[in-house]
């Protein structure tokens, strides 16, 4: 995330229980020292009884520095309880990403564009790939292209994962993207990364988890086909959703048809839930999120 010194925000995202009063003591907060809202969502959830919300302060208007803004509203959390979950992140702070990658390079080339051209809030510090094939088109982006071979043997590739954390942890990136990894992270990495590990599902999740869910739809007739972006967890394909979208198909396409719709699909999924992630848009509560887009 990056901005103009008259773009700059302070951006507080918080979750906590839901009662009366929260709002105005989160404003009341902000306006005691003249910061100025400009960009402001909530939701209060009936069924959980938690509230969440995202507020954007122009950061022009707050007359200390970050650190400070995070101790003073220290105490305001804590009147809302102590289950409170916030952060404070600046817009003006170079986000960080790294990309794991196996031979499928189209959500790998979406976000390279997106990154050079500066659409994509972050920096891509790196790739890391199991198989070296999209070295080239990482190299000649100037980003540097690990390749970390992995055995046939899924009992046998605890040493390859630890060799992808060290490389990952060295840039302390803010997202680490699976863009097609076709490799399915162990718990540990899961609970390391956990809310800032994200992949890409090559299918309307919970439908066809797994491998080959396009040549599963196939098999079932279905109508619609989707991409979904998530948050990486334990359990396979079922981590907090972040965004997700289909495309109409008919009796006609073929499995090769439905690859090819499905891979515009991920790449504008996966870069939409990116963003939303780096710019603190996304809370997740359990194995919901709340998304201000």
């Amino acid at each position: 995330m990056s901005s103009t010194p008259d773009d700059r925000r302070y951006v507080l995202t918080l979750g906590c229980p839901d009662r009366p009063g929260i709002i105005a003591r989160i404003t009341s907060f902000i306006a005691d020292f003249g910061g100025s809202i400009v960009e402001a969502g909530y939701h209060s959830d009936l069924e959980t009884g938690w509230f969440f919300t995202r507020q954007a302060v122009k950061a022009a208007t707050v007359p200390f520095d970050l650190q400070e803004l995070r101790d003073r509203f220290t105490a305001v959390a804590a009147e809302l309880g102590p289950e409170t979950d916030w952060q404070v992140i600046d817009s003006g702070e170079r986000r960080r990403a790294v990309l794991l990658v196996s031979k499928d390079g189209h959500c790998l080339h979406d976000l390279l564009g997106r990154a050079t051209s500066g659409e994509l809030p972050a920096t891509i510090e790196a790739v890391i790939g199991n198989h070296p094939d999209l070295a080239g088109i990482t190299e000649a982006h100037g980003v540097k292209f690990h390749h970390v071979p992995f055995p046939k043997d899924p009992a046998e590739r605890g040493p390859a994962f630890e060799q992808v954390r060290e490389l990952v942890d060295a840039h302390d990136p803010h997202a680490v993207v699976l863009a097609r990894f076709m490799q399915v992270l162990p718990a540990e990495l899961c609970a390391h990364w956990a809310g800032k590990a994200i992949n890409i599902h090559h299918s309307f999740l919970p439908s066809f988890v797994g491998a080959r869910p396009y040549h599963q739809a196939f098999a079932r007739g279905v109508k619609l086909i989707g991409a979904t972006c998530h948050y990486v967890t334990a359990e396979l394909d079922a981590g907090p959703i972040i965004e997700q979208d289909v495309t109409r198909i008919d009796h006609s396409d073929t499995v090769h048809d439905m690859v090819r719709q499905g891979r515009d699909i991920e790449r504008v999924v996966l870069a939409r839930g990116l963003r939303w992630h780096l710019e603190g848009r996304v809370l997740v509560h359990g194995r919901r999120t709340v998304v201000f887009e």
